[in-house]
């Protein structure tokens, strides 16, 4: 059975990347770049698991598995979001993923005591500080490249736990796995590069869940019950104040819009990355969830739980005209569908959101 769910899991995640792949050919849309490379991630670290299942681990695997699931996937595809979201103040939430993940990092060392961590976890907090204030202020500021500075973030790491990587001597067999659940297990690796994995799955799945939530926000019809605004050239401490409520605000006339969007869907004027976005976060949710619980030994779950994120994943982009306003067989010229013209966004929809 695992087996199958995994190399079911493997087949939807590479064809995902190649679609998105080939609509960055055309397109040539930085998100969908990020996006296939994390969705690339995903299906591998997913095939080594099947591979694992069929054969039994070994080093490479065990090295790739790490790498590509535990490390970049969630960083890359929450990366995709940052570059989707550029031009709007969605800066502001993608600070507070990297600074999360940097505290949530050091309490890790702390709680947990990974061996050869060293000065690690400030350096990594310190970073991600540093990276956070930087997004933030370039947001305040209304620049839109504060996307290439959340790329600096994910790449670096990336390029570093590479390098950590390299050089790391696993001890014999050259891999492990909990006995209890035959799921991989990363003690045998350091504390410099086991620490990476918060740093980048919080920054990037938080990123990927919220940037869903908020940008289904944008663009569905809305009912301001809390009002608020993040324009900068408000007085400075109301500014701080709008700031520090709009994520209540956000929540609050969410939920309050949700029956006009509701009305828009059934109308077929609704914007489609709002029903794709909800999917995408409910796929972000199901992963972290995955995640969580294999931690407690729910190792079918866990491969069944990525199986389910990625379709739900999948079935978000396809739906997203923005994303795929035609299907066709990949780096080819045959088309297989078109989209319908996409409803224009109601109400606020870009920076001033």
């Amino acid at each position: 059975m695992s087996v199958l769910i995994t190399g079911i899991t493997t087949a939807i995640a590479l064809a995902f990347a190649l679609a998105l792949l080939d609509q960055w050919r055309v397109r040539r849309q930085s998100f969908q770049l990020a996006w296939a490379i994390g969705m690339l991630f995903f299906g591998i670290a997913s095939g080594c698991e099947a591979i694992a299942a069929a054969n039994g681990w070994n080093e490479l695997l065990y090295r790739t598995w790490y790498l590509t699931g535990a490390v970049w996937t969630a960083g890359w595809l929450g990366l995709g979001t940052a570059f989707l979201l550029g031009r709007t103040r969605f800066g502001y939430a993608f600070a507070f993923c990297l600074l999360l993940a940097g505290l949530f990092t050091f309490l890790t060392q702390r709680r947990y005591n990974y061996e050869g961590a060293g000065n690690a976890p400030i350096i990594y907090l310190v970073a991600a500080g540093v990276l956070a204030l930087a997004v933030a202020v370039e947001t305040y500021f209304q620049g839109n490249r504060w996307p290439r500075i959340a790329a600096l973030a994910v790449v670096g790491a990336s390029v570093l736990s590479v390098g950590l990587m390299l050089t790391t001597t696993l001890a014999a067999p050259g891999w492990k796995v909990d006995p209890s659940t035959n799921a991989p297990v990363a003690d045998l690796l350091p504390g410099t590069l086991r620490l990476l994995t918060p740093f980048l799955n919080i920054t990037g799945g938080l990123a990927l869940a919220f940037g869903a939530v908020f940008s289904a926000y944008v663009f569905m019809p809305k009912r301001r019950i809390l009002d608020y605004s993040l324009d900068p050239s408000q007085p400075g401490d109301q500014f701080l104040f709008n700031l520090a409520i709009s994520p209540v605000a956000i929540t609050v006339n969410f939920v309050a819009s949700l029956p006009r969007a509701v009305q828009a869907l059934l109308a077929g004027r609704l914007h489609s990355r709002v029903p794709a976005t909800i999917l995408i976060a409910i796929g972000a949710f199901l992963a972290s969830s995955g995640d969580i619980l294999a931690r407690f030994g729910a190792t079918e779950f866990f491969l069944l739980g990525k199986l389910v994120a990625v379709v739900f994943l999948f079935v978000g982009f396809l739906v997203s005209v923005e994303a795929f306003n035609e299907w066709r067989v990949p780096f080819t010229r045959i088309v297989l569908l078109r989209r319908r013209a996409e409803p224009a966004p109601t109400g606020e929809s870009q920076p001033g959101t």
